[in-house]
């Protein structure tokens, strides 16, 4: 049914610009005084929840890759997809550009279709306060949405501006007071990223002429009387270039009509 394969990384993107968000969260230890006596910029990675609680449960063993995780630490996913019929647009339009390495075919993709996509934040931290350090450097540039820019479609030339909006924050605190349990500060933030899918690029020839026959009969049979040709000035013109146009009109008394299949008047 399909067919046509394409694909614009127009998801990759979007998690790729999600990520980046938060790709720069920085918290600090201080002594008894106030003073900073340590700076640590939190890791991020995309990477389901409950990863990272497995990862934090595994004890050390010398003789097994895996190895509890140091935190703080930050993940993020995917939660879900959904069409979003608010924000639908107009199902035949289009928007068109030229290729650069040739003028004469012009290349147009059908209007996107906007897509809400679920993200959930993680911070894992061992202290209350290095959580509320790492929440409050976030929530205050989401009011409620923050909007990041998305290259799209490089070769189309579009380039999106998505709104990323926060929905909700959860707090959860893993340690029960036992002393063989590793202690765990647990954020969650949703978000939802307002974007768009990409359909397949189409490409057809530039048109360079356009042909026009006029009559003063609407009867079955009339035959044309004046024609209008009209072409760019210079012929040579790419889709791209400054150009002009030259308009032709010529009148008919030979009682003929233009035959698109042999391209001639018969």
């Amino acid at each position: 049914m399909f067919g046509k394969h394409f694909y614009h990384e127009s998801l990759r993107k979007i998690v790729v610009a999600f990520g980046t968000i938060f790709n720069n969260i920085v918290i600090h230890r201080k002594d008894s005084s106030g003073n900073v006596i340590q700076s640590l910029k939190v890791p991020l990675a995309y990477s389901p929840k409950e990863k990272f609680l497995t990862r934090l449960e595994q004890q050390s063993d010398l003789n097994k890759r895996e190895v509890a995780i140091t935190l703080p630490r930050m993940g993020f996913e995917i939660a879900g997809l959904s069409y979003d019929p608010s924000r639908k647009l107009q199902r035949l339009g289009r928007f068109k550009a030229t290729r650069s390495d040739r003028g004469d075919v012009l290349d147009y993709q059908y209007n996107p279709v906007p897509y809400n996509i679920s993200f959930n934040l993680y911070s894992f931290t061992a202290t209350a306060e290095g959580g509320l350090q790492i929440v409050e450097q976030i929530l205050p540039y989401f009011q409620p949405d923050y909007t990041i820019t998305v290259n799209a479609i490089p070769t189309m030339g579009v380039k999106r501006d998505v709104p990323v909006v926060l929905n909700s924050v959860n707090y959860e605190d893993t340690y029960d007071g036992s002393f063989t349990q590793r202690r765990a500060v647990n954020y969650t933030m949703s978000f939802t990223a307002k974007t768009y899918l990409y359909g397949p690029v189409y490409a057809k020839r530039v048109i360079k002429e356009t042909q026009a026959d006029l009559y003063t009969d609407t009867a079955t049979g009339s035959k044309r009387e004046e024609r209008i040709i009209v072409v760019p000035n210079p012929t040579s013109a790419d889709a791209d270039d400054d150009f002009g146009f030259t308009t032709t009109i010529t009148n008919f008394t030979d009682s003929k009509n233009y035959n698109p299949e042999t391209d001639s008047d018969e």
